[in-house]
């Protein structure tokens, strides 16, 4: 533990500079062509001004591949967000969303930190503040936030306002946050959960009537196109994209990988569904139970990512908390050991870029069976998780932590 604690002294005093080298080897990375090039974010740049045209949902991104023809699949109020972005040109507005998604990947990180520090982070802040910018470096390398980076996916923002929006005191803040964030992508309502749990009802109400609004803008913009959306196109998985691609680590994307065909809502994925949400549920009853907030928060988002049709690989950024509440939180040390040690080669080893180079195509959806079992990474570990978290949450140490909220 001595020669740890030197460890960790020193990489704390070189922090700032680990992570300015983090930041310009990740950049040097994108810009000579290995990334995806913001693919998804020219998709939200080229196609939110016609939120205004009526025609949002009736074209395709220009600059989608050839055998991927990309729609926008957000409600309209998502249209309506990313509209003033479309008033920059488009290097303009790339560079400053990938500005916005590190300072959000540091908050996140700060938050989190902060959570699981409690009386400590008052004690000794600067250590801690250290340590944000020691994690910060880290997880730039971790899989699902650089391929956000890669698409220009908005992940990192809106896990950044769903956790400030659930750490908020104040229920009419926490809940217009948790209804706004699900009016621009549907899946952080899920986060609703949270607050029936912790028995924040103003909250859960002020999450409703955010939502709400969010729609009756849409309909107040154009009442066709928002009919459409939330009548027709509502729940089309396919139009997000291909069910059994390896990118998709949902419980639907890896029952159908591995029964050759799109299980859909059928048996195997209500049976897992409803497994997914036992497990969850008995998880966040001991989160609540201990008082922990961050892995209570994460219990929640675990859940939406295993229950949407479509959870890609770089939605699960949420495991980017998960791993500093396993190296810092109240915890019992074997399920510390198991979870860091089934997490961590999944995260940083690029296990997604190895399934997509052997499907033959990403429509294809049956796989062989060893390819199959390494498409169930993220979602059995997630299950994993939640097990663990309500079995280990129920020791009598774990029951001696204080809730914690963000300041």
């Amino acid at each position: 533990m001595h020669v740890l604690g030197k460890l960790e002294r020193w990489l704390l005093t070189a922090a700032p500079w680990l992570l300015a080298v983090s930041l310009v080897l990740r950049t040097w990375m994108i810009v000579t062509g290995f990334g995806n090039d913001s693919m998804d974010l020219r998709v939200y740049w080229s196609l939110a001004p016609h939120v205004l045209t009526g025609d949002l949902y009736d074209v395709v991104s220009p600059y989608s591949p050839a055998d991927f023809p990309l729609p926008f699949t957000y409600p309209p109020f998502g249209a309506l967000v990313f509209l003033p972005m479309t008033w920059l040109f488009w290097g303009a507005a790339q560079w400053s969303f990938r500005v916005l998604s590190v300072l959000c990947l540091y908050w996140l990180v700060r938050t989190a930190l902060r959570l699981v520090a409690g009386q400590a982070w008052q004690a000794d802040g600067r250590r801690w503040r250290d340590r944000a910018l020691l994690w910060t470096a880290v997880l730039l390398w971790m899989m699902p936030v650089f391929h956000t980076f890669e698409f220009g996916q908005i992940n990192l923002v809106l896990a950044a306002v769903v956790l400030a929006a659930l750490v908020a005191r104040e229920d009419p803040v926490a809940g217009a946050g948790i209804g706004l964030a699900s009016g621009v992508k549907l899946v952080p309502a899920i986060s609703g959960l949270y607050f029936l749990a912790t028995r924040r009802w103003a909250a859960a109400v002020w999450s409703a009537v955010a939502f709400a609004v969010t729609a009756g803008l849409g309909f107040l913009v154009d009442f066709e196109q928002a009919e459409r959306y939330w009548f027709v196109l509502f729940g089309d998985a396919g139009r997000v994209g291909p069910i059994a691609t390896a990118h998709n680590q949902s419980l639907r994307g890896a029952l159908s990988r591995s029964e050759g065909h799109d299980v859909g809502m059928s048996w195997p994925w209500v049976v897992a569904a409803v497994l997914a949400v036992a497990v969850a549920l008995f998880a966040l009853r001991s989160a609540v139970r201990a008082g922990d907030v961050l892995i209570g928060v994460l219990t929640v988002q675990f859940l939406g990512l295993l229950l949407s049709p479509i959870s890609w690989d770089h939605h699960w950024v949420w495991v980017a908390p998960l791993l500093i509440w396993l190296t810092y939180g109240k915890v019992v040390p074997w399920a510390r050991v198991v979870l860091l040690a089934v997490w961590c080669p999944v995260m940083f080893l690029d296990v997604i870029a190895f399934q997509l180079d052997r499907q033959p195509t990403i429509w294809t959806v049956s796989r062989p069976g060893w390819l199959s079992a390494l498409g169930w990474a993220y979602p059995a570990f997630a299950l994993l998780t939640l097990a663990v978290v309500a079995v280990a949450l129920h020791v009598p140490a774990a029951r001696a932590v204080r809730p914690a909220r963000a300041g």
